[in-house]
């Protein structure tokens, strides 16, 4: 059993697509991070090799645009939102200009490594 966590201050890494991560627990099922993409940004489409994700939004609006066998749609994010990105599929996010997003991030099976995401040629807008 892992002993209780806090959201770390600074944040561990970056995301492949561009947001920061703080890693909150990992086991052998899936992992859980919190990760905040600053105001006025918008990341690179990336597609994961393994994982699928759930995310909840706590702050801030952005949209996630995802892309999956021929089919593809602009979601909007904003607090209280939940969405999943399925194994396989192609996304990119944006955060709004007036604040941070943040979300959690639930990944499963847990996050692989480094080459787990590749960047994709075309996503739902020029990343910043």
């Amino acid at each position: 059993m892992q002993t209780l966590l806090k959201i770390p201050e600074t944040y561990q890494h970056t995301s492949p697509a561009g947001a920061e991560v703080r890693l909150l627990m990992n086991s052998h099922l899936g992992g859980i991070a919190h990760c905040t993409l600053k105001a006025g940004k918008i990341t690179l489409a990336v597609q994961h090799k393994t994982v699928s994700e759930f995310w909840h939004v706590l702050s801030g609006k952005g949209a996630i645009w995802r892309k999956m066998d021929g089919h593809e749609e602009i979601t909007p994010l904003e607090t209280g939102a939940t969405i999943e990105i399925p194994v396989g599929a192609q996304f990119q996010y944006r955060s709004d200009a007036a604040a941070d997003l943040v979300f959690l991030c639930v990944t499963m099976p847990p996050w692989s490594g480094a080459d787990e995401a590749k960047i994709v040629d075309q996503g739902g807008w020029t990343p910043t």
